[in-house]
């Protein structure tokens, strides 16, 4: 079956459990993780360097690999600046310090794999599944995010600007929007970013940035945001059931926070 097919598929499913769409992405489901689709590679990374090299510098529309299967190549350090990844299988693929500024990585494949001081900025991660993937100093500002990065770490990840909101207008497949569930975003700069309705239970926010943060129908159940600075942040109607919330000093600057979900179950840090 191929991907495309089984993606589609999945998505039917999706709608058949819940016809209003209201469902997280779920794109893991069926999908043989451990089958040669999702290891193996058909490029070696002299092979990969030499198509991105190939392309005219300055080319807006950069290298083209969509579909292409990357995933446990050592390609840190390369430049896919504007490329197409689009359906890419990158998993447990090493892109330490590569550069996927203004990306086309929608619906790519990059579980457990490692972006650790990537440059992602302006990139476009639709339906991108990222579970576990370590994203530590990562540079996502500007970018568009509907990715699932459950159990991802993105300790000091800079997402400012991010939109991680749920996409109102497309839920053929669901309910798509950043999927945060038990992430590190310990000391992630996430200033200015729309996470109108993201999934954030039991995230890590400790020292978090996230002023004037759009949280809007957010769902933070669980999450600790011991110390986060939520200064002009909105938390209308935002789930804060079990959330450790920081200072009432922090607080105070907040917008909004009489309007939150569950404010009575939240917990005062420690």
């Amino acid at each position: 079956m191929s991907f495309r097919l089984a993606f589609a598929l999945v998505s039917v499913a999706a709608l058949l459990v819940d016809p209003t769409g209201a469902v997280s992405q779920d794109m893991l489901h069926g999908v043989d993780l451990n089958g040669p689709d999702m290891t193996a590679s058909e490029m070696t990374r002299a092979e990969v360097d030499a198509l991105l090299k190939a392309v005219p510098q300055g080319d807006r529309n950069s290298a083209d690999l969509e579909g292409k299967r990357l995933s446990h190549l050592d390609l840190s350090g390369l430049d896919f600046s504007g490329g197409n990844l689009h359906l890419a299988k990158l998993n447990r693929t090493n892109l330490k310090g590569a550069r996927l500024d203004r990306a086309n990585l929608n619906q790519a494949w990059l579980i457990e794999a490692d972006l650790t001081e990537a440059s992602l900025a302006k990139a476009s991660l639709l339906g991108t599944q990222m579970h576990r993937a370590r994203l530590g100093g990562a540079d996502l500002r500007g970018a568009r995010i509907t990715a699932d990065l459950s159990g991802a770490s993105l300790n000091g990840a800079k997402l400012a600007g991010a939109d991680l909101s749920a996409d109102m207008r497309n839920q053929s497949m669901g309910l798509m929007r950043g999927v945060l569930k038990s992430a590190d975003l310990r000391n992630a700069d996430l200033s200015g970013a729309n996470l109108a309705r993201t999934d954030l239970e039991f995230a890590q926010l400790q020292n978090a940035n996230l002023t004037n943060c759009n949280l809007n129908k957010a769902d933070l159940a669980g999450a600790d945001l011991s110390d986060a600075n939520v200064a002009g942040a909105d938390f209308t109607e935002t789930d804060l059931a079990s959330a450790v919330l920081p200072s009432a000093a922090a607080l105070a600057e907040a917008r909004n926070l009489d309007k939150a979900r569950n404010l009575n179950l939240a917990r005062r840090p420690r």
